[in-house]
């Protein structure tokens, strides 16, 4: 018989939201009369906005025709909707990125699961707890991580920062050697935030300590404090140590569309087994155009309309009408007696468990007792324990019930 990875067998359970949609299904079949509410996955619900939509139309018209029809493009993305990232996203914001740095994708989760094969095998990676799970197991999977401890919930070769309320989840530096440290801000699953003094402080620790960071900034657009940055490259110095994933999905209702870009810029550099110095983006480069061959123009098309000026105002409206949801969700928790965290500059809401249920026997009673889903903090590791996490992902309508039912229990 075939060998296969043996990596893949030191994964714990199954995917996180998997495991949710398996007990999903199972209640609802138990169920069936359940009027069930989702404000556990982050998926959108108010579709497409009207100028995505009408220039999505448009690319499909243009492919029905033998003088625009497209077939492969460039992998790195169209020169239309990398000019225009660059533009709005970027230089619009003081910061200087050029064309050859930016990789469009179909999604930040393949990206920030992909990067990973361009460095060693050996690399010492560093994450925060909790954490987005893919940053975790990805690794597993290529073999960085060592054996599980189930006695402690961690892989041993995993270097941990604790994002805690004693810190206000904001970890500390690592007290270790490492290459590789996954920071996402604004945070999944914790909504918190860094200011730009505070994301200073890895910046400069990155370039004093010869590691990269890799930092996810797929809620950017969700920030409504002034003191806290968009982008990475906002922190001077930040290019010659990061790497930055950006995503259409929350944004402009991509999830299902599936497009995101991915900034590699070309002072990163990395060192070979002789020790000689190698640029970053040309590994990056070399394994997108290997195992990629590039969104579809019909969605590109689609991007590049968000950043129209009827797109901008109508990617606004998205954005202001799921804040008004986590406004809801965190103003009606709080209201409750319940501690609560994020919902201010990202959709997500953490919340401490009441009576000091774990976080799969506060799932179990949310679903059971309110009809609500959302999503066990432990899931996102050990230090998620004792912890919830909801969206504002969801209509206005079913928003307002649930904090309604959250309210009739008994808590």
């Amino acid at each position: 018989m075939t060998s296969i990875n043996s990596n893949y067998l030191n994964l714990q359970g199954s995917y996180l939201f998997s495991e949710i949609a398996k007990r999903r299904t199972k209640f609802i079949q138990d169920n069936p009369q359940a009027e069930i509410i989702s404000l556990g996955i982050g998926d959108v619900t108010r579709g497409l906005p009207d100028a995505v939509t009408k220039a999505m139309h448009a690319a499909v018209d243009e492919l029905a025709v033998p003088g625009t029809f497209r077939g492969y493009g460039p992998e790195q993305g169209y020169d239309f909707l990398v000019n225009a990232i660059i533009e709005n996203d970027y230089r619009a914001r003081g910061v200087d990125i050029q064309s050859n740095e930016v990789f469009v994708s179909d999604g930040s989760k393949c990206d920030v699961g992909n990067i990973q094969e361009i460095f060693s095998q050996d690399a010492i990676v560093a994450v925060q707890d909790p954490v987005y799970p893919v940053y975790v197991d990805t690794n597993v999977m290529a073999g960085r991580s060592g054996l599980f401890n189930s006695e402690i919930g961690r892989y041993e070769n995993i270097v941990y920062l604790d994002c805690t309320a004693e810190n206000n989840f904001k970890p500390s530096l690592p007290d270790r050697k490492v290459d590789l440290i996954y920071l996402c801000y604004p945070n999944n699953p914790t909504g918190m935030t860094l200011t730009k003094d505070e994301l200073k402080v890895w910046v400069d620790y990155a370039r004093d300590n010869n590691c990269l960071i890799l930092f996810d900034s797929a809620y950017e657009a969700f920030i409504t404090e002034e003191d806290v940055p968009h982008s990475i490259y906002e922190v001077e110095g930040a290019r010659e140590v990061a790497i930055e994933f950006r995503s259409f999905s929350k944004t402009a209702g991509f999830t299902g569309i599936r497009c995101a870009y991915t900034v590699v810029p070309r002072e990163l550099k990395g060192l070979d087994k002789d020790g000689s110095s190698v640029i970053i983006n040309d590994l990056w480069n070399r394994r997108h155009t290997t195992k990629f061959n590039g969104v579809s123009y019909v969605t590109q098309r689609g991007a590049e309309a968000i950043y129209s000026a009827e797109g901008k105002a109508q990617i606004r409206s998205l954005v202001d009408y799921y804040m008004t949801n986590a406004g809801i969700i965190r103003d009606g928790l709080r209201s409750l007696g319940l501690e609560v965290f994020g919902g201010v500059n990202a959709p997500y809401i953490w919340l401490k468990t009441p009576n000091g249920l774990d976080s799969w026997a506060f799932f179990d009673k949310l679903l059971s007792e309110a009809n609500i889903v959302g999503t066990p903090g432990v899931g996102f590791g050990r230090s998620g324990q004792g912890y919830f996490r909801l969206t504002a992902f969801g209509s206005l309508e079913n928003t307002e019930k649930a904090v309604e039912r959250i309210r009739k229990l008994s808590l």
